[in-house]
C-alpha cells in the first residue's frame, strides 16, 4: 500500500462482468447498450492514472479471472477491482421451466466461487498488486421473474414451482454477495459495498433496469458515487480536484 501511496498515479484493472462493462436495458431501443456515463468511465475523468475495464457481459468468476491472469504481466496494474457474482449464481431458467422437479446448479457453485476469489486475491497479493472487492447490486426479484420467464405464465409458474416462492431468488443472490464479504474478511482485504449503496434507499428498485438485474443509468451514478467516495478515503493523492476543507 506504501508503494502505492508514493506514485503520483497509479494503474487500474476493472475484471468484473456487464455491471461493470456498463451494459444496460434501454428501454426506448428495447435492447442492451453500453452506458457512456457507466460507472467505470466516470471514475476515469476524475482521477490521475488510468483505469483499463476488461469486463464482460455474462462473464462468470471462472471466465473473468482467466482473463485477469492474461493482462496482469501486460497491463502491470496497481490495483484490480474485482466485481463478479451475478452471473455466477444465475440458473439456466429454461432448463428449470423445462424440468421444475429435478435439482439445479448455477453457473458457479458457491464454494467454487469463494475458492476462485481465494485463489485470485492470493495471485494479487502475491504480485504486490492490491485487489479490491465489490459486492453485488440487489436483483428486482419480482421483475427479474418476469424477464427470465419472458411474461410467459406456464414457464414463470414451473420456475416459482422449482423455487418454491418469488423471493428465494433475492435471497439466493444474497448469498454470493455475502460469500464476497466473507472472503474479504478471511482475507484481509478491501472491498467497497455496492449492495448497501442500493438498500439505503427508501426503493432501491428505481435503481435497477427493466430486467430486474441491471443497474440503469441511476444505479451506475450510484455505484461511480460509491466508487469515488472509497478512493476519496483510501487514495485521495489521486483525485483532480481535491474537495474542499470548508
Amino acid at each position: 500500500m506504501s508503494e502505492i501511496n508514493n506514485k503520483d498515479s497509479i494503474k487500474i484493472l476493472v475484471s468484473g462482468d456487464s455491471i461493470s462493462k456498463g451494459i444496460i436495458y434501454d428501454e426506448t431501443k428495447s435492447r442492451y447498450i453500453v452506458l457512456q456515463e457507466n460507472y467505470v468511465d466516470t471514475i476515469s475523468t476524475k482521477i490521475k492514472g488510468s483505469i483499463k475495464n476488461i469486463s464482460k457481459f455474462g462473464s462468470t468468476i471462472t471466465r473473468g479471472i482467466s482473463k485477469l491472469e492474461k493482462h496482469i504481466g501486460k497491463e502491470n496494474p496497481d490495483i484490480v477491482l474485482i466485481e463478479y457474482g451475478g452471473n455466477d449464481c444465475a440458473f439456466n431458467w429454461d432448463e428449470v421451466a423445462d424440468n421444475p422437479d429435478v435439482d439445479h446448479l448455477p453457473q458457479t457453485e458457491i464454494r467454487l466461487f469463494e475458492t476462485a476469489l481465494h485463489e485470485t486475491i492470493e495471485l494479487l497479493k502475491n504480485t504486490k498488486i492490491t485487489p479490491v472487492l465489490m459486492t453485488l447490486p440487489p436483483l428486482n426479484a419480482e421483475k427479474y421473474l418476469e424477464w427470465v420467464s419472458k411474461n410467459n405464465p406456464l414457464t414463470r409458474g414451473n420456475i416459482l414451482k422449482w423455487l418454491g416462492n418469488v423471493a428465494e431468488i433475492y435471497y439466493w443472490q444474497e448469498r454470493y454477495s455475502y460469500a464476497i464479504n466473507k472472503v474479504a474478511e478471511e482475507t484481509h482485504t478491501r472491498i467497497i459495498d455496492i449492495r448497501s449503496a442500493f438498500l439505503q434507499s427508501p426503493d432501491f428498485t428505481k435503481y435497477i433496469c427493466k430486467d430486474g438485474m441491471h443497474p440503469n443509468r441511476k444505479g451506475q451514478k450510484l455505484i461511480a458515487d460509491k466508487v469515488f467516495d472509497y478512493i476519496k478515503t483510501s487514495y485521495d493523492f489521486l483525485l483532480i480536484e481535491k474537495p474542499s476543507t470548508i
